[in-house]
């Protein structure tokens, strides 16, 4: 029962932390959603990039 109490409480203090946030609108949204996007496109770029770079130096190293 104690265990309960302290998640009831628990859930409750979350949720009045959550009422004093102040959420993005739509516009922040869009605009934070889309830097991410392409962030995670860039970075997924250069990364395959790096690979593809570190692959045929080991190809050439292995080769020989």
């Amino acid at each position: 029962m104690k265990l309960i109490n302290r998640l009831l409480k628990y859930l409750r203090e979350v949720r009045m932390e959550l009422k004093k946030v102040q959420w993005p609108d739509k516009r922040e949204f869009v605009v934070y959603t889309g830097v991410v996007v392409v962030t995670v496109v860039i970075f997924g770029i250069l990364f395959w990039g790096l690979d593809a770079l570190f692959l045929k130096i080991l190809q050439l190293v292995v080769k020989r």
